[in-house]
């Protein structure tokens, strides 16, 4: 099966056919199955999404992320237009009639409670769309800003190396190509953080339309009373937002991440582990504020203090492991230190044998 998908992506066809089953899903009615199995796709997407976006090495390395981004939004859209379709035709006959996923969100995570899973849905919206999207939107804008406006600073800065013969025609041609590609990508990014930023509103006004929907129609059209038609439909809409929102703040926490990354050939982990950690002094003193914290009547001692001992311990490893480190260095640069010649005085024994040349 793996094959057979290889070779329609080698033919072209991988991504039309895609746009097309998304366009389909939001015309043909699906039934409860296969929105779980989509719901559940959507979810395992975003997530290798994010963590594809970790553990790249360089933002150019995932030059496919913009249109990443927007067929992920078209996704989760089609799936908010296949799932409010089933929520509102079948939602009078109980939680599970939209199917497991969003009768699992909506009775799971937010325990039955409508109320509750409207709070905790308006908190991860505004997480999403005040905080991670409005600032990897700004950031997106900055970047390709400054990176148009470098552009023909490092095109002149190519051309001179290779007037000066620093590097062949060969390296200023992949230099070139890299300098445009850094301006397609960041380019690029500014526009797809539009497509983030539009979903969380669409979010927004889906979860309140498909309430007043449901609502209307239980009560009208299946006879349920009031406060049977607002929890039912409630909980079923609430569970479904949970279930697009959930991939979204990931999808929106790898545009955020991707936008605010340095060009090192490090993945985020190593970098973070290595310039947050590469000090001992900061762990030293957040140990000191931690400890002292620990030591005031009524605050949670136990977990303070445990913090306070493991950022000491951490700080003295920190601390021993770049002591080892200066040692080994110095005993290398010992090592590879070439020892002076002894002065010492010539005598006629250093001189070469001379062979006598004479005529006969």
């Amino acid at each position: 099966m793996f094959d057979s998908l290889r070779r329609h992506a080698r033919r072209g066809i991988g991504a039309p056919f895609a746009v097309l089953m998304v366009l389909a899903m939001m015309m043909v009615p699906l039934p409860p199955f296969v929105l779980d199995l989509l719901f559940s796709f959507n979810i395992a997407l975003s997530l290798v999404v994010l963590l594809a976006v970790v553990y790249v090495l360089r933002p150019l390395d995932f030059a496919t992320f913009p249109t990443v981004i927007l067929m992920s939004t078209l996704l989760r859209l089609a799936l908010n237009v296949a799932s409010t379709r089933v929520v509102l035709m079948h939602g009078f006959a109980g939680p599970g009639a939209a199917g497991k996923v969003i009768e699992s969100f909506g009775e799971f995570v937010i325990g039955g409670n409508y109320a509750v899973g409207l709070v905790v849905f308006t908190i991860l919206t505004i997480i999403n769309f005040v905080v991670v999207t409005k600032g990897a939107t700004r950031v997106s804008e900055v970047t390709a800003r400054f990176t148009l406006d470098a552009m023909p600073g490092k095109q002149m800065a190519i051309d001179a190396d290779l007037n000066a013969g620093l590097v062949t025609q060969d390296q200023a041609r992949i230099r070139r190509q890299e300098v445009r590609e850094e301006a397609d990508f960041y380019g690029a990014m500014d526009g797809a953080s539009k497509f983030v930023r539009g979903d969380a509103v669409a979010a927004i006004l889906i979860l309140f339309i498909n309430i007043l929907g449901g609502f209307a129609v239980g009560v009208f059209q299946h006879g349920l009373s009031v406060s049977e038609a607002a929890h039912t439909y409630t909980l079923l809409t609430i569970g479904d937002g949970l279930v697009a929102q959930v991939p979204s703040l990931m999808l929106s926490v790898a545009t955020a991440m991707i936008v605010t990354r340095v060009s090192r050939s490090e993945d985020m982990g190593t970098q973070l582990l290595g310039q947050l950690f590469g000090s001992p002094r900061a762990l030293a003193v957040a140990g000191i504020v931690l400890g002292s914290m620990g030591l005031v009547p009524g605050m949670p001692n136990v977990a303070f203090l445990s913090l306070a001992g493991g950022c000491g311990l951490g700080a003295w490893w920190i601390a021993k492991n770049h002591r080892d480190q200066t040692r080994v260095d110095a005993e290398v640069e010992t090592e590879q230190a070439v020892p002076p010649e002894e002065n010492s005085e010539l005598g006629w024994e250093d001189l070469n044998p001379v062979d006598v040349v004479g005529l006969e």
